[in-house]
Parts: structure tokens; sequence; C-alpha cells
């Protein structure tokens, strides 16, 4: 850490050094909400400027068009935490940061005043995808920057908390761009929607940006750049490919039980419940409140049981309740009784999420950091989460939809697995561990789940 975040504590005042470290983790979440704002807000105002880029054909195959380009987005993420966490490893943390929240705000003003197919033909469809590629790349790179830093700047001794925001603005962006269509839907008609009220959005999640980019700018730097030649390298990231393989492995159980009871819940509560579209909105918008005020308190819990603790608990849980939870909720019309056993699934899942970028963040060393959180989980997340909602519905088009719930259990088993290897980080993490990940990854003997859960 640079000397403005990491001086002893008796040269400072630890209150004064304190307030700053939580400054710090406010100005990078914000631009983490903006982020994950930008994102969603193409997913749920896709039916809206749909015809103005794909007019030829019916609403399904326009919503198609539009889905295919937003699939892009997810693919594009891989590239993004490769590139910003070169640049994190490499430069620093911050400067990674106010350049990934710049290409969103980009990409977001690029969609808001975009030309629409009857003004520049082809040409339209082809820019809204260079726009969505610049916001995958975007939100690729934040995920592993944000998280390292907020790792590093976190108070030791809290770090599961503090890193825990990180969920809780990535799940607050959702929510902020859903309430800004219900918004916009109760202040437009259908027809000034489609027209032009479709842009007024994005343009939000532009101007948003440049509030979050003000708020990074005045940050500290947590790592100075140019120490190591080989830092942010694929060649010193292979020395630690143990642990990249570990991280990919829970973080794939993690991202794909994570978009089934978020982002397809909604749609699986109407196609397979029969439950209407209104209260399956409803039911979805509470369930993602409380899952977002949730986050802090499983973050704290990691500090006090330890992250291996968590990671155990949410993939053996998992891995547990899915198949019969998703065939209860399928068979089920009662929206409070949704509401219930969706909030439990979450509850479950936020022993993970909670703890998502700390528990990555503490396996691998500082210049390398960046670069093996971001790679990991955009690997991960575009190969299973951002295919669950495909994977579900062919399973469902097939006749075969229960194969789907057991798809998810086998990876959280493959999670399970990753769990009960994974090193403690409170022995051999590289943030606060005396030992290394490697000495633990090592071992030729795995360690029971008793002494597991216990560590």
């Amino acid at each position: 850490m640079s000397a403005s975040i990491a001086i002893a504590p008796d040269a400072i005042d630890v209150t004064a050094d304190r307030r700053r470290r939580i400054f710090a983790i406010v100005g990078s979440s914000s631009g983490n909400l903006v982020e994950w704002y930008d994102f969603y807000t193409y997913a749920f105002f896709a039916l809206y400027f749909a015809p103005a880029f794909f007019p030829k054909g019916d609403a399904t195959s326009q919503l198609l068009q539009t889905a295919g380009i937003f699939a892009v987005g997810f693919f594009m993420r891989p590239i993004g935490g490769w590139l910003f966490g070169r640049i994190a490893d490499r430069v620093g943390r911050r400067t990674s940061m106010i350049i990934s929240v710049l290409m969103m705000c980009g990409g977001s003003l690029m969609i808001g005043i975009l030309p629409t197919y009857a003004t520049a033909g082809t040409g339209a469809p082809l820019l809204l995808l260079l726009a969505r590629m610049l916001q995958g790349l975007s939100v690729g790179g934040e995920y592993g920057t944000s998280a390292t830093y907020m790792s590093e700047v976190a108070i030791k001794g809290r770090r599961g908390f503090f890193a825990s925001f990180q969920y809780v603005t990535l799940i607050g962006g959702q929510l902020l761009a859903s309430l800004v269509l219900v918004g916009l839907q109760a202040l437009m008609t259908g027809e000034q929607l489609t027209a032009w009220g479709w842009r007024v959005p994005f343009l939000i999640g532009a101007g948003l940006a440049v509030v979050a980019l003000y708020l990074r700018r005045s940050l500290a730097e947590t790592k100075d750049g140019g120490h190591q030649k080989e830092a942010g390298t694929f060649g010193e990231l292979f020395k630690h490919w143990r642990a990249f393989c570990v991280v990919l492995a829970y973080t794939a159980g993690g991202s794909l039980i994570f978009y089934t009871f978020t982002t397809y819940m909604q749609k699986y509560l109407v196609n397979t419940a029969g439950m209407p579209k209104t209260s399956a909105s409803q039911v979805m918008t509470w369930v993602l409140l409380v899952y977002m005020l949730i986050q802090p308190i499983f973050g704290a819990l990691s500090d006090k049981i330890g992250r291996k603790a968590n990671m155990i608990i949410y993939s053996g849980i998992g891995m547990v309740m899915t198949v019969p939870l998703m065939s209860f909720l399928g068979a089920n019309k009662d929206p409070y009784l949704a509401f219930a056993m969706i909030t439990l699934a979450l509850a479950v899942i936020s022993f993970y999420t909670g703890i998502s970028g700390i528990v990555k963040a503490e396996l691998f060393p500082a210049d390398v950091r960046a670069l093996g959180v971001g790679l990991s989980y955009a690997l991960a997340n575009a190969l299973f989460g951002g295919t669950a909602e495909f994977v579900a519905l062919w399973f469902k088009d097939a006749g075969m939809e229960s194969t789907f719930f057991w798809y998810v259990t086998v990876m959280l088993a493959i999670a399970f697995v990753a769990s009960l290897i994974m090193p403690n980080p409170k022995v051999h993490g590289y943030l606060d561990g005396a030992g290394t990940v490697e000495e633990a990854l090592g071992k030729k003997s795995s360690p029971s789940f008793a002494t597991s859960l216990r560590s």
C-alpha cells in the first residue's frame, strides 16, 4: 500500500485513518453501483428500444436480437478482466477504476444518443453492439479492480464487512435500474417510452458516472505500479494456477446460482409457476431489496467464523436445497410464499456473495491480485452466470426443466469441493495470513469437512 493509506497507526490519528478508509470504500463502491446500473438498464429497457434498432420481424425476434447483443457484454468480460487487471496491477487500482467508469459512461452516453435504424440503417445496431462491447469490457474490469481495492483498503479484522458493500452496490445497481423503469412507466405512456423515453435511463447513467468519477479521482492508491516487471502478467499469474483454479471452480457455482435466483427467477415464476407478471415483478423487487440489505451481515459473519466456513456453508447447503426449492417454486402461485422461499435461498447464497470479492483477493499476491480476481470471475461469470437463463430455457423447451436444477446442483458440488480445498485465508491468505496459499494448496491431503469448517 502507498503511504497515504498504510501509515502506521502510531503515526496518524486512528479515527482519521478509519474515516479515510470508509470514504475510500464509498468512493469505490459508488462506481460499482453506476457500472451495474448501466449494465442492467439495457436488459430492463430492451422491450422499448428493440424496435428502434431491429424493426423487422415480430416482438420476439426483436428481443432475441437485443438479447444477443446483451450476451456479447458478458463475453467481453474476460477481456475486461484481463485488461483492467493488468492496468491495476502494473499502474494502480485507482487508475484502473477511473478508466473503467469513464468507459461505462461513454457506453451509456453512446446508447442514449444513438441514431435508430430508420436514420442510420444497419449502422444503428452495429453502433449498439459497439456500445455494449465497451460496457462489457468496463464491467468485466470493474469487478476485479474494485474487489481488490476494497479488500486492500478495508480495516483488518473487518475486511469481510467492508468488502461486502461491493455486492450491496451490485444489487443496488440492479434495483436502481428497476426503479427507474417503474418511475418512467408511471410518468410516460408506452408510446413515449418506445419513441424516445428509453434514452432517458442511459443518459441518467452517464450523469451518475460523472459523479462516480469525481469520487474516484480523490481516492488514495493502495498499490504503486512499476515495482515488479512481471506484475499483471499471465506468466506471474501462472505461478498461482492452483489458486486460480480453486477460485474459478467456486465462482462458477456462485455465479450460476446467483443468476438462477435473481435474473432468471422472475421468468421462472411467470412461465413455470404461472404467477401473474405484476406479482412476479413485485416479489423480485422486494426480494432484491432484502438481499441487498443483508450482504453486510454475512460479510461481518465471515470476519467471525472465517471465509472458508462461509464458502463451505454456501456451497453445501446450496447443493442440497436447489432441486427441492426450485421444484416447490415451480408449483407455487402464492407470492408471499414465493418471497419467503426465494429470500431463504438468497440468504444461503449470501454466505458467498457477501464475501465474493475478499475471498478471491486473499488468495493472490498484490502483483497479480486484480488480474487473478478479475479474470477468474469474468471467465466463470461469462460461461456459467451469463448462460444461466439460456440453459434453463433450453431445458424447459426440451421438456427437461428439472435437468437444469441438477445442473446447478452439480456445479455447486464442484464449488463445495473447491471450498474444502481452499486454504484458510487467516493462515495462508496474502492479506492477513503468515503462510502462503501455494504452501496450503501444495499439500497432498485435503482437510476433512469438520476440520475445514473449524478453520
